[in-house]
């Protein structure tokens, strides 16, 4: 029974298909009959729709009711038809005063399906084929499918795939319909197997070799270079260098008279030949201004870097236009061109360079725009601007304006754009484009670190307070070793000349015993307010003052001898009132992840005279980070924290509470967190030596290296930070006592060093850090810890 109706289906289409056939003929037959003569048309008929509209087909139309038409209006009617793109064949014929048109319309396209394809996203390929008209839901035509699939074929020819093919089916569907399969086989990528440079007089090939990024031999971390798989773009960057190289040690006639590519049988390997003519080295001879100087010729002349008798390069003399065009810049020329053109004298072996200086209009800012900053306030941004709206434009400040944007922290990316106000010769506008990122969390939190345990509790915490720019931070805690509230408040801009004011409140009850310590724990509550001036652009100093009360009592019974030791000479409550001095002078290029720049710190905190405990505490730290030679995408960070405490008056020592600690993340990764240091004294010397905890010390001595790398497959990089690393130091004091374990005075030999890799990502809810690492002489008493980690928010 199916089988015959799927008969007389195939009989209906059939029987279809010969009338639509018997149509077009009889058509044709008066097609031929209304061409012989001019006639009048009284009506239009349409014939063939499925999708397509009647007033589209009107509209394209060239002929109206009423209109006498003759051979020539027909033929131009049937141009027009197939010119919409709509119909794959278009007939036109007349019944007595009424023309007929007979369309046949081109599928539309239903789906389209891609298979095969990892080196080119399938997003990507589909935006190319929309681009070129052919998209789900628009006409099929055959053509643009045709084309795009050589263009795919030469796409992936460009990558080394000489072996991908790819295949396109075109799907018949009900109601006219198509479906659209290709399928992709993109191949492997050839190898190169040799390079060789035809010509070469004055330099080895090796040495050329060098500068090019695509190796016929592969290195260890050719996997991830991919520098051995051959791609044209990838040559014809090598080229330019190699051309560069040549031009930057005077070889002005230097040229590439021709580049082979051969590839092997099997379409697996590569062989690239490359012929050069090296031509002659010449001297600078005059360096000459010319066009119009609109700042005195000595300025200028300062900043051009060749001189006469020198070898030439073009890297000097494009560096000279940029110093000279910046200069120009600073000066409201923002258009400015300066070009430089080297002219040689084969007979004396000179070139006379010459600076064309095009400074063009003086321009001027006519306003600031931001976009971008769906959450973070206009006047937050432009707070932060140098470049003020209605002024000359100048380069160095609009440069200046974005690099403090990317210093708050607030944002992942921040780019600059100047714009020409169109019907002017004289004004720009600027445009900041941001990128904004996570700068806190808000609401409940949940976190997990090594060492301290789940974290959980109602807070916030936001450095970018509902896009205010304000520093808050609200908190009600709970870890296995802390209770805590805590209110924070900072208005970095309290006055506009950026004078910023604070203010914190805080209760929080500590069981360190719990916290891998020595078994003691502390109650206390406290405020402060804090003040920070600017120095400078990039260095600030920071007042402040505050009051702490502190409750010991619980800890009168602790196991630890110098627990018990401080709390009876010094009892155990103490009410002190503080002062702390800082100084802060940064040039990191962000506030979050930076790759360049340095950062110095330093801090002094002290109790007033006459508190129930008198001690200060000093800080100092710093950082540098650079790009590595050869290497410029990875970066070179070098980091160190110092640190010394006291106390004085009456108070013989550094309260041992206030001691400094080391170990795990944000200190020497490797070891257990706060694990460094001095020990805790067990009384009568209970239990086993291993097992007495660290009591901290009042001098601290840390550093680093790291070298920054961006993580593989990962196309957002701007959220993730990645390094191997390398770190030293350890807890000192200045006063062991005999019995004290793993107590030493500074000394190089009792550093503790550990080296690995890190990952920090800055999530949606708080940064998660990863470590893996390998101590590397640890002693006796002090636990390694390979892996750490740590994600969420603690305050």
């Amino acid at each position: 029974m199916i089988s015959f109706l799927l008969s007389i289906k195939r009989l209906n289409k059939a029987l279809l298909a010969a009338v639509k056939a018997v149509f077009l003929t009889l058509l044709l037959a008066q097609s031929g009959a209304a061409s012989a003569e001019p006639f009048q048309v009284q009506d239009i008929r349409i014939e063939g729709l499925q999708r397509v509209s009647a007033g589209t087909v009107f509209a394209a139309l060239p002929i109206n009711v009423g209109d006498r038409v003759d051979e020539a209006g027909l033929q131009a009617a049937t141009r027009a038809l197939f010119s919409s793109g709509y119909f794959s064949d278009v007939v036109i014929a007349r019944d007595g005063g009424v023309l007929v048109l007979g369309l046949v319309e081109r599928p539309a396209v239903a789906e389209i399906v891609i298979e095969g394809n990892k080196a080119i996203e399938t997003e990507q390929l589909l935006s190319a084929l929309r681009d070129n008209g052919l998209a789900e839901g628009q006409i099929f035509r055959q053509v643009v499918l045709d084309g795009m699939g050589q263009e795919l074929q030469r796409q992936y020819v460009s990558q080394g795939r000489y072996g991908a093919m790819v295949e396109t089916e075109v799907e018949q569907l009900p109601r006219n319909r198509i479906k659209i399969n290709v399928t992709i086989d993109e191949g492997d990528v050839a190898l190169i197997r040799h390079i060789n440079i035809v010509g070469n007089r004055a330099f080895e090939q090796e040495q050329l070799l060098e500068l090019f990024e695509q190796q016929a031999t592969g290195g260890w971390f050719s996997w991830f270079s991919s520098d051995d798989k051959y791609a044209r773009e990838k040559l014809s960057g090598d080229i330019d260098s190699l051309e560069s190289w040549y031009l930057d040690r005077g070889y002005l006639k230097f040229q590439v008279r021709s580049t082979q590519v051969s590839v092997s049988p099997d379409k697996t390997s590569v062989y690239i030949t490359i012929n050069i003519d090296e031509g002659d080295i010449y001297k600078v001879g005059k360096v000459e201004l010319a066009g119009e100087l609109v700042i005195p010729e000595e300025q200028i002349r300062q900043l051009i870097l060749m001189r006469e008798g020198m070898t030439f390069s073009q890297a000097l003399m494009t560096s000279s236009s940029e110093f000279i065009t910046r200069r120009l810049g600073n000066d409201g020329y923002t258009f400015a061109e300066v070009k430089g053109y080297p002219d040689v004298d084969e007979e004396t072996g000179t070139a006379k360079v010459t600076f064309l200086v095009t400074p063009g209009m003086r321009a001027y800012v006519r306003r600031i725009e931001f976009r971008g900053n769906s959450k973070t306030a206009d006047e937050v941004l432009r707070r932060e601007m140098r470049q003020m709206e209605g002024g000359s434009a100048n380069t160095a400040l609009i440069e200046h304006s974005k690099l403090r944007l990317e210093r708050l922290g607030f944002f992942k990316e921040v780019n600059s754009e100047t714009v020409p106000v169109p019907g002017t010769s004289d004004q720009i506008d600027v445009i900041y484009t941001v990128e904004e990122q996570p700068s806190g969390s808000v609401g409940a939190s949940l976190g997990y670190a090594q060492g301290t345990g789940m974290i959980i509790g109602a807070n916030l915490s936001e450095n970018n307070f509902l896009g205010s720019g304000k520093q808050v931070a609200i908190g009600l805690n709970r870890s296995r070793y802390q209770t805590s509230v805590n209110l924070s408040y900072t208005e970095p801009y309290y006055t506009v000349d950026g004078v910023s004011l604070g203010f914190n409140i805080f209760a929080r009850e500590t069981d360190y015993g719990d916290f891998q310590l020595s078994d003691y724990s502390t109650s206390s509550y406290g405020a402060g307010l804090n003040w920070g001036y600017p120095l400078s652009e990039v260095s600030r100093v920071g007042f402040g003052v505050g009051y702490e009360h502190l409750d010991m009592g619980s800890s009168a019974n602790s196991s630890t001898l110098e627990v018990r030791e401080f709390i009876a000479t010094n009892g155990d409550m103490y009410d002190m009132a503080t002062v702390n001095l800082s100084y802060v002078r940064s040039t990191l290029n962000r506030g979050v992840f930076a790759t360049r720049g340095t950062q110095l710190r330093a801090g002094l905190e002290a109790t007033v005279p006459g508190s129930d405990l008198e001690y200060w505490r000093a800080n100092l730290s710093g950082q540098y980070l650079t790009a590595m030679p050869i290497f410029n995408r990875l970066t070179l960070k070098f980091s160190a924290e110092l640190g010394v405490g006291d106390g004085y008056g009456d108070t013989g020592s550094l309260p041992f509470f206030k001691n400094y600690y080391g170990g795990g993340l944000g200190s020497i990764r490797g070891f257990e967190r706060n694990d460094l240091g001095p020990r805790g004294t067990r009384i009568s010397g209970s239990g086993d030596p291993k097992d007495w905890r660290s009591l901290g010390g009042n001098i601290k001595v840390v550093g680093g290296l790291d070298i920054i790398f961006p993580l593989p497959f990962l196309k957002d990089q701007r959220s993730v930070q990645s390094s191997l690393f390398v770190d030293g130091g350890n807890i000192f004091n200045s006063s062991c006592n005999g019995v004290q374990l793993n107590c030493y005075e500074p000394s190089v030999s009792d550093m503790r060093f550990a080296a690995g890799v890190g990952v920090t990502w800055l999530s949606g809810f708080g940064p998660l850090t990863f470590s893996l690492s390998k101590p590397f002489n640890a002693s006796e008493y002090e636990n390694k810890e390979v892996f750490q980690f740590s994600m969420g928010n603690t305050f």
